[in-house]
């Protein structure tokens, strides 16, 4: 009997649609392998939502079958999900060694200790299960990021990760054009590549770009220099403090994730502090303001961080004077503007002057532009593309990229979260679908917010409730009450008749109730709710929650 042609199945559950949530899993028969675990920080519509990761099921049907975790570098929408994913999926997780540092700082906030972290080093290869792991170095926005050839039975599968073509970086490592240009020689069979800025023309500046505009900065600053980025970028990090050393000023970091990044990097190696250069923030007021530079938290205006409290003057330790510089060395994530903005109003109201990427080249993106994935494109020269990482709109330009290119349409997939892409050597299509979308995460609470109390909180934030309270003899007549408590709807002590009125609608509807011999509870409150909901959203033109509470007597 003639043995069937092997498929090859690529399952996006996060990272398609989105920015953020990364999560790629690729199967072939019984062995999986699952790219990046990322988290996606909660919309304005997602009330109280602290975190968004995705949705697991399908892995946890299938854990028998998962070898490893690979990872290509330490942002939080790479890495941000494993502290609740590696709760429930005990696997071998692989990485470079900054992004296992960062991750395990994750880890232990979150009482995880015995998960099982592989280091790996670009240009050195793993096996899992049926598959060759490759790691290839790529320059990104944090150090030792890396991307991914999968060498699987059907066919070698390159996913670049997040990348640009720096070719100056920083740290001198440069992207290993020679080992892309290997693969797309040997044959690839499926490219997923970062979509972010498919819509940019050009390239992407180099990091190094961002050192100049920092040498300016600090040329004619004259007092106190306090610079806020993104704490992952280390290389970010290391020309601040390389201009402080110039410039003869000591370096203070502020912030949780700042300082412990900086003392991770410091750890292994990534970071280059002279001796003497870094003190402790509570040391700042011993050197004049000429000479400090102060490293923090905040460049996207979140409401906690070290930078906005020092905006608000609600900081303990740093207070903004007139004088002080302000870099804010990031571009706002889609969704932070108006919090950004407001950041810096307040930061000028208090008298400092600041540096943002509208007015400087302050910032560079850590992600390819058009004429990138050009080049990228004609390295792997892929049978089968898939535009990864990226909203709707960036997967549809970069698959337009590829169309331009020459690429067939039909060998194009612009996915969706949870479709499965099935490929054999010769053919791809979509076959089918499995469970995918947001776990919502509030507090200790992981997935026990759903769509139906997120409707409850906004009709909340909207319209405010009203709690209505009778007591009631068992036989239907009514003890007490009622009374009516209202929150975030009305102030009762100035509206007053429109609470007289709505206790009399009570009353009339538990009337009607008692002549209609209705004595079931939950049919009580819902005719009360009615009753009370029509009546005020005539007088109000509002519709606050009703929460009508029986008692017995």
């Amino acid at each position: 009997m003639a043995k069937l042609p092997q498929k090859l199945q690529i399952i996006p559950l996060g990272g398609l649609g989105e920015i953020g949530k990364n999560m790629t899993v690729v199967r072939c028969g019984d062995d999986i392998v699952v790219i990046d675990s990322g988290l996606m920080f909660p919309e304005d519509d997602m009330l109280g939502i602290d975190l968004v990761i995705p949705d697991i099921s399908y892995l946890l049907d299938n854990r028998d079958l998962v070898r490893a975790i690979v990872l290509t570098h330490g942002h939080e929408d790479h890495i941000g999900a494993l502290p609740y994913v590696l709760k429930q999926l005990d696997v071998p997780v692989y990485g470079t060694r900054l992004t296992l540092g960062i991750l395990e700082n994750r880890l232990k906030e979150n009482h995880l200790t015995n998960a099982q972290l592989v280091p790996v080093t670009p240009g050195s290869q793993i096996q899992a299960g049926a598959f060759t792991v490759g790691f290839i170095r790529v320059s990104h926005s944090i150090a030792d990021s890396v991307a991914l050839f999968i060498k699987t039975p059907v066919g070698t599968i390159v996913h670049t990760g997040d990348f640009k073509l720096d070719q100056t970086p920083v740290d001198g490592k440069v992207t290993d054009f020679h080992r892309f240009a290997e693969l797309g020689d040997q044959g690839v069979l499926v490219m997923l590549a970062d979509s972010t800025n498919a819509e940019r023309p050009g390239y992407t500046m180099s990091e190094r770009s961002v050192g100049v505009t920092f040498d300016e900065t600090f040329r004619t600053a004259k007092d106190r220099i306090i610079i806020a980025t993104f704490s992952s970028n280390v290389h970010r990090v290391q020309q601040a403090v390389d201009m402080a050393c110039k410039y003869k000023r000591k370096v203070a970091v502020l912030g949780r994730s700042m300082v412990n990044v900086v003392n991770i990097a410091m750890e292994l190696g990534y970071l280059n502090i002279p001796e003497g250069v870094l003190i402790d923030i509570d040391q700042i007021n011993q050197y004049p303001a000429s000479a400090i530079v102060i490293l923090t938290t905040g460049s996207q205006g979140e409401p906690m961080s070290a930078l906005t409290r020092m905006a608000m003057s609600d900081h303990r330790k740093v207070d903004i004077v007139p004088g002080d510089t302000v870099v804010i060395s990031a571009t706002p994530i889609p969704g932070n503007e108006k919090l950004v903005a407001r950041t810096i109003d307040y930061l000028l109201r208090q008298g400092a002057d600041v540096v943002y990427e509208a007015t400087s080249g302050i910032h560079v993106s850590g992600h390819a532009s058009q004429e990138e994935l050009k080049l990228m494109h004609n390295l792997i020269r892929p049978k089968f593309f898939i535009p990864v990482h990226g909203e709707y709109r960036h997967l549809k330009k970069h698959a337009k990229l590829a169309q331009d290119m020459g690429m067939a349409k039909e060998n194009i997939f612009v996915a969706e979260n949870g479709q499965v892409l099935e490929f054999t050597k010769d053919r791809g299509m979509i076959a089918g679908k499995v469970t995918a979308g947001n776990i919502l995460v509030d507090g200790l609470g992981v997935g026990d917010v759903g769509n139906i109390v997120l409707r409850d909180r906004k009709q909340l934030s909207q319209d405010g409730i009203l709690i209505v309270v009778v007591t009631m003899e068992k036989q239907g007549g009514v003890a007490a009450g009622p009374d009516i408590v209202s929150r975030g709807f009305v102030y009762v002590r100035e509206s007053e008749q429109l609470m007289e009125e709505a206790r009399e609608k009570v009353k009339q509807a538990l009337e009607k109730c008692q002549t209609n011999n209705i004595t079931e509870w939950a049919a009580i409150k819902n005719n009360v709710r009615d009753a009370l909901g029509k009546y005020l959203y005539d007088r109000t033109r509002r519709r606050p929650m009703i929460l009508p509470i029986i008692m017995e007597v």
